[in-house]
């Protein structure tokens, strides 16, 4: 339900954006691929923050989930433009779930790539395991869909990836410029940190990989039941 609530707001927030570009006559294909392009955007500064930043230097990070979260108001977009605009077509659908894949994962190589590089093991594991996840609730999705089996449940569908992964980046960076990139907090006598600055981002991004994955499994739980019922009235 709080869901719905905010998804309606931002999309009643969105609207007279969205008047604007049907009036313009931008297409929702460009838009969706102006998305790709900005993960993209987005990929490079993590790969740049990986080559030329020092470990502690998470500006880079702060700077990659602003236009993270840029990019997926452009996958907000698409939709609203091609229902407002009446352009809507199932070649279009197919293009923006396709394109949204590819974001997703050049997204997520771009933070994998910057955590390994900068020796942030645990958290570079934890961003494979989201990265697992999220893919799997969409695979799962569309391999049900092809079924003829409708299948939105689940808690991490990719506007709340986005928004966790996000959001997590940009609040990491800007917290590094107050609390310092190398900051640690360590307990007596545990042999690893209790905390640093890059768990303002691997935590949240723990729980991407926890519920992405659970949402798959969810799903695929959903879809056995709704296959058994049918079968069994059959």
């Amino acid at each position: 339900m709080l869901k719905e609530i905010a998804a309606k707001a931002a999309y009643r927030i969105l609207q007279p954006l969205v008047n604007t570009l049907v009036k313009a006559g931008v297409s929702p294909n460009a838009i969706t691929t102006t998305g790709l392009l900005l993960n993209v955007a987005a990929t490079v500064i993590f790969i740049t923050g990986a080559e030329f930043g020092s470990r502690g230097d998470l500006a880079y990070v702060g700077w990659g989930g602003f236009v993270i979260l840029f990019a997926g108001l452009f996958d907000m977009l698409d939709g609203q433009v091609a229902r407002t605009g009446k352009k809507a077509s199932k070649f279009g659908a197919l293009y923006d779930s396709v394109l949204d894949r590819y974001s997703e994962l050049i997204m997520f190589l771009g933070i994998c790539y910057y955590l390994v590089a900068q020796a942030y093991f645990m958290s570079s594991i934890i961003a494979f395991l989201a990265m697992i996840g999220s893919i799997m609730v969409s695979y799962v999705r569309a391999r049900a869909e092809g079924l003829g089996i409708p299948c939105s449940v689940g808690l991490m569908q990719r506007p709340e990836r986005i928004v966790v992964v996000g959001t997590s980046a940009l609040a990491c960076g800007i917290a590094s410029n107050y609390m310092g990139g190398d900051f640690k907090l360590d307990i007596s006598p545990l042999p690893f940190h209790v905390f640093e600055t890059i768990s303002i981002f691997s935590i949240p991004m723990l729980m991407v990989a926890v519920l992405a994955n659970y949402t798959a499994i969810d799903r695929l739980n959903h879809c056995r039941r709704i296959l058994k019922d049918t079968e069994t009235v059959s």
